[in-house]
């Protein structure tokens, strides 16, 4: 597999008739950055820039052209981009436990970058991103353009399958929200394996189901989601980490998410979690478990 033509075929999405003017318009913020004030940026819940001498009507079309903000929050000048879930809660469970200093650090499915930023203040040697989205990797290219780091964030157009074809590995690979939508989640830990430097470790959070059985849910829909194949209970999870021949696996804990966390905003389009839990929020609105999310730090 060759990676690099993979990324040249690739640059053509940024001319689909959907995502042309959006290039076009960052085209045109660069444009006009060069008239603007960049006072500051701070790697807050909320990832901040603070700007002045600006335009905010320019500013505020260009974020709405990105709709929908699935993480964050970030606010850019006085435009405050309200996304779908508020990424910090997760982050925050995971800082405890992270150890990035000097590293090299891969995050797949790195949506539009927040855990990138956020990464910026732990000082590691590089962050770089995998999310096969256009639309993503435009509002990572919005946001990244405020940011003034020594450390070079980079943004690649590839999924988790490309790892083990990529020219580096890692000593870090961060995989959150990603397991259950594959296929073959013994062969996905596997490859994240398989970038992973020796001695390096991969940040896991993912679905599971309550219980003490091996066993586990592979619904046809799962909280309106098509593509959501094996939700395991912890012990079978284990099992899978284990086939996968990681050498020592570390629970960080689990927690349930709540229409707190994911929610409908003004920043997204069409339904959030509200949506897809019954009135009582006690179940999917398919009748199983609300969606519970464990945190593992596995080692090669």
């Amino acid at each position: 597999m060759n990676i690099e033509e993979i990324l040249k075929e690739r640059e053509e999405w940024f001319k689909w008739k959907n995502i042309a003017p959006i290039v076009t318009q960052l085209n045109n913020l660069k444009l006009k950055m060069k008239n603007w004030k960049i006072d500051s940026f701070f790697l807050n819940d909320t990832i901040e820039i603070n700007l002045s001498n600006y335009d905010k009507d320019f500013l505020l079309n260009t974020a709405k052209m990105l709709k929908p903000w699935r993480k964050g929050p970030f606010k850019v000048g006085d435009i405050f981009i309200d996304s779908e879930w508020k990424s910090y809660i997760k982050w925050n469970t995971l800082i405890p436990f992270l150890d990035l200093e000097n590293k090299d650090i891969l995050d797949v499915g790195c949506n539009n970058g927040y855990y990138m930023f956020r990464m910026l203040e732990m000082d590691p040697k590089s962050i770089t991103g995998f999310d096969p989205s256009a639309l993503f990797n435009l509002q990572f290219e919005f946001i990244n353009s405020f940011i003034n780091s020594k450390i070079k964030i980079e943004y690649k157009l590839l999924g988790v399958e490309h790892i083990p074809y990529y020219h580096k590995k890692f000593d870090v690979i961060f995989c959150m929200g990603v397991l259950y939508h594959r296929k073959d989640p013994i062969d996905m830990l596997k490859t994240l394996k398989a970038g992973l430097k020796k001695g390096g470790e991969v940040i896991l959070d993912t679905l599971i189901i309550e219980g003490n059985e091996e066993v586990a849910l592979s619904p046809l829909r799962y909280a309106k989601m098509k593509n959501v194949y094996f939700i395991p209970t912890l012990k079978t999870l284990y099992n899978w980490i284990k086939r996968a021949n990681f050498s020592d696996v570390k629970f960080i804990g689990k927690r349930y998410t709540t229409t707190n966390e994911q929610r409908k905003t003004d920043w997204i389009e069409g339904e959030s979690l509200e949506s897809f839990l019954n009135k009582t929020q006690t179940k999917t609105i398919e009748g199983y478990d609300p969606p519970l999310r464990c945190y593992l730090k596995l080692k090669n």
